[in-house]
């Protein structure tokens, strides 16, 4: 701007005098920020001259008050001038002394011409003298300008593109024959008519449908087809680029990368072999020994092995425990010998399962606890008919978390341990099981003042002697709990023969208990039923015939 001449003529308005320095302030502190700073006592890093985006000659330490780097920068512009200028040969590159440097350059009639120079500080890093290090210079110039010339003739680029065409027709080929496969995947899987394609079945169980088995196929299949496709074009370009003489430099660096990257995963897995064995045996112990476990405590559940102290029924759940705590040793066993266990990501997985494990734990552990103590407990087990919280049903299955009750309807209950736990439990089948005694069936009817209570109890054990189901090893008995103002309250109690039948027993009951009462001409008032003689007609029913489906008993004599 000062070159401009309006400027020149005229005097700077105010804002500039306070702008103008604050910019130039501003781009200081940027050019501050963006330089490198070297700290004192430390050397600078490296820099590479190179030709043609090859690396030629290392500079560790700077001549005179230059940075490698800038260094680096002027002899690669010197080196490509060489190459690129056919009227000199390589053998007029010489060194020459010129204390306290050895300088390289052209020697042309007598005359030298300088280059580059080397001083001791920089041949100290390599650990030699100065004539030694600019010998070796001089080598590597001379065969990269060799190598410049020989890669950059009008044959080298006609053979080049030749060479380029004839690959991008084979891998215009590949990629037609890559997408004509992939297409005729995409018809192969979704064909309905495909019989290949029938789900997963293990040991007699349908893990996956057919219609599943598409839906996972068909995203594996796009998965596979466009890593293949990147794959092979990633693999193609350092191929295409080492063709021309500008790019083989850049070629050279991608192969390089890609077989860095190869040699390393490569690498990699075999160092971690050993940790792999190491884990494969850990897990190979722990899966032997939970088998182990589960054939002991399946011998204990069928009565192959008795134990005192040990009832068969804490079998099943037992095992499972050991078996969870014989996986989480192994696991913590084998979790110091995973590949990248202690990465940031292992770390940062194993935080969130803390987060949920933390969120989830009072309910599971409250059920978990639960379940522990009713199993422990022998409150009740599989197979058992139960009452919980109203709930009737045959236990189906005692999990860790919740007990699961078929009830009489085919319904599957599930119930969380920690409600059971809290809940009144019956067990009509522990009594049978633990103490070889039926189970009891009460029922209460209510009877006027008018019929003998001895009648009563002979009509009441006779309807319980005429219903299948009930048990003969006990006599039923009749009480008298409770005289009322109308009537008398008589509870019938009866012995099952099996918990499995208790409701169709207990229905089965009650009909003949209707069928005794009616066939005496005794009115039941149950629950408070009052009838006003004053000429009404008798509430006992008609004595049931043979129309009625079923057979008639003999009436008893009246009393």
């Amino acid at each position: 701007m000062g070159h401009s001449e309006p400027w020149g003529l005229r005097p700077r308005p105010r804002w500039a005098r306070v702008i103008l320095p604050l910019l130039a302030a501003l781009l200081a502190a940027q050019l501050l920020v963006a330089t490198p700073l070297v700290r004192a006592g430390e050397s600078p890093p490296p820099a590479f001259i190179e030709l043609d985006g090859r690396q030629v000659l290392e500079i560790r330490a700077g001549v005179g008050a230059q940075t490698p780097a800038q260094m680096a920068r002027r002899g690669s512009q010197r080196l490509a001038e060489l190459a690129g200028n056919y009227s000199i040969e390589p053998g007029q590159i010489v060194v020459q002394e010129d204390p306290p440097y050895t300088t390289i350059g052209r020697m042309q009639d007598g005359v030298f011409e300088p280059r580059i120079s080397v001083d001791d500080r920089n041949a100290a890093r390599f650990q030699l003298n100065r004539q030694q290090l600019a010998q070796r210079y001089l080598e590597q110039i001379r065969a990269a300008i060799v190598r410049y010339r020989q890669t950059h003739r009008r044959s080298d680029w006609l053979r080049g593109t030749a060479l380029a065409l004839l690959a991008l027709g084979f891998y215009i080929l590949w990629l037609r024959g890559q997408m004509a496969l992939n297409q005729r995947l995409e018809r192969w899987i979704n064909d309905p008519a495909n019989r290949r394609i029938r789900g997963l079945q293990v040991g007699g169980n349908q893990w996956l449908t057919a219609d599943q088995e598409r839906s996972l196929l068909d995203p594996l299949r796009r998965i596979v087809h466009g890593s293949v496709l990147l794959l092979v074009s990633y693999l193609s370009i350092p191929l295409f680029l080492g063709l021309f003489p500008p790019t083989q430099g850049l070629s050279e660096t991608l192969r390089g990368q890609i077989t860095g990257l190869v040699v390393g995963g490569a690498q990699a897995f075999s160092r971690a072999i050993p940790d792999l064995i190491s884990v494969a045996v850990i897990l190979g112990l722990s899966v032997l020994l939970m088998r182990a476990s589960n054939a002991w405590f399946r011998a204990v559940e069928l009565g192959n092995l008795r134990l005192r102290w040990f009832y068969p029924e804490w079998a099943r759940p037992t095992a499972r425990l050991v078996g969870i705590g014989i996986l989480l040793l192994g696991v913590v066993l084998a979790y110091p010998y995973i590949p990248g266990a202690n990465s940031k990501a292992f770390q940062g997985a194993g935080l969130f399962v803390g987060v949920l494990a933390a969120l989830g734990s009072s309910a599971v552990a409250a059920n978990l606890i639960g379940g522990l103590m009713l199993t422990y407990t022998r409150a009740y087990q599989e197979g058992d008919r139960v009452s919980i919280n109203g709930t009737v049903g045959i236990v189906h299955d005692c999990a860790l978390l919740v007990t699961r009750l078929r009830t009489p309807r085919n319904e599957v209950v599930s119930i969380p341990n920690a409600t059971v736990l809290g809940a009144s439990i019956v067990n009509y089948s522990l009594a049978r099981r633990e103490i070889a005694q039926p189970v009891v069936i009460a029922t209460t009817v209510t009877i006027g003042y008018d019929v003998p209570w001895r009648q009563v109890h002979r009509l009441m054990l006779d309807a319980a002697g005429a219903t299948a189901g009930i048990s003969r090893e006990m006599p039923p008995f009749v009480l008298q709990t409770s005289l009322n103002d109308f009537h008398i309250s008589y509870e019938l109690s009866a012995y099952v023969e099996d918990v499995d039948t208790y409701r169709s027993t207990l229905s089965d009951l009650l009909g003949a208990i209707q069928d005794q009462f009616a066939g005496a001409g005794v009115e039941i008032l149950s629950p408070v039923y009052h009838a006003m003689r004053n000429g009404n007609g008798s509430t006992v029913p008609p004595w049931p015939s043979e129309s009625f489906g079923t057979p008639t008993p003999t009436p008893p004599a009246a009393g």
